[in-house]
């Protein structure tokens, strides 16, 4: 029995880039053909789309000086509300603010990072797991179980054993949500919510991470308050990284959402360079900066993000 196919749209020009069709196979009953056939319409778009690039490549080589601009996409970090906030990292001020701020001691290395990480008594195995890969990460961290004792109570006793930060990660059930960074003792203290909770097991390729301080990179952390926050997390790890063992902690912003990242540095023999996944990673999003340690009743807040009032326009951020 013979099949009428529907032939796909005509090759156009490679200036011109072709179009998917609406459900143009989609009459074909057999599946197996039906597959192919798209398939095969697929790779002959990307292949025009790669003569566009190369035409348009080679006509920018030809024209020189007089070749037309590079067109740039419109995204929504392009099309970003200004924001006054804005800093300068080689500002004067921003210098003298970050030479006198509760963070100066670090960067100085006057003091070393001692992180605790605590949680309820009754937590999952994934929570555990979590938990376990979060302190993997910072080479100075412990984990101890807060049981029902008040966090003002576990903040008194850790600043008293010479502990620099608390962070604390609150859970429903097997899921994440919640996570507060403090610094002792003078602050400051900040609230995420925490989303999209990956262990090492549930990450594709990923690898084993090794006991070798790791470098930290801040991506995107351009107002005063992102500038604060960023700095808050790179006074939980040491100043000193140890590039033998090739690995990367990164925090990017985006959108004012904080992805996490663990990487290391992979060497190819043609002098390539690629990453390899090493687990975990999570997503932050800032509630709320106080100032001074964990208090509800008579903390002073720096930020609190108030969805009504902040979350107006799209392209307005806070980071």
């Amino acid at each position: 029995m013979e099949e009428n196919f529907v032939e796909a749209p005509p090759e156009k020009e490679p200036t011109e880039r072709p179009v998917f069709p609406q459900n143009a196979f989609s009459h074909i009953r057999n599946k197996t053909r039906r597959r192919e056939l798209y398939k095969k319409f697929k790779l002959e778009v990307t292949k025009a789309k790669k003569l566009e690039r190369l035409r348009k490549k080679k006509e920018r080589e030809t024209l020189g000086d007089k070749a037309p601009p590079k067109q740039v996409p419109k995204t929504i970090e392009s099309m970003r509300v200004f924001d006054e906030t804005m800093v300068d990292p080689e500002d004067r001020e921003v210098q003298h603010d970050e030479a006198h701020d509760e963070m100066a001691a670090y960067f100085k290395r006057e003091v070393e990072p001692k992180v605790l990480i605590t949680h309820s008594n009754i937590t999952p195995w994934r929570i555990r797991k979590f938990l376990r890969e979060l302190r993997s990460c910072i080479p100075s961290a412990k984990v101890f179980q807060r049981k029902r004792v008040p966090l003002k109570t576990v903040i008194r006793q850790a600043t008293a054993r010479d502990y620099t930060h608390v962070i604390v990660l609150h859970h429903d059930k097997t899921v994440p949500n919640g996570l507060i960074i403090s610094q002792l003792p003078d602050g400051p203290t900040a609230h995420f919510r925490i989303s999209n909770v990956q262990i090492r097991k549930e990450i594709k390729r990923c690898d084993r991470h090794t006991l070798h301080k790791p470098e930290v990179i801040l991506n995107n952390f351009n107002t005063r308050l992102g500038h604060r926050i960023g700095r808050l997390f790179a006074t939980m790890f040491d100043q000193d990284p140890e590039f033998v063992g090739r690995q990367v902690v990164t925090f990017h912003n985006q959108r004012d959402f904080i992805f996490f990242r663990r990487h290391r540095y992979v060497f190819r023999k043609n002098m390539r360079v690629g990453l390899q996944e090493l687990g975990p990673r999570f997503t932050l999003k800032l509630r709320s900066l106080q100032k001074g340690t964990f208090d509800t009743k008579f903390g002073e807040y720096e930020f609190v993000h108030k969805r009504r009032e902040m979350d107006t326009s799209r392209r307005k951020f806070m980071l």
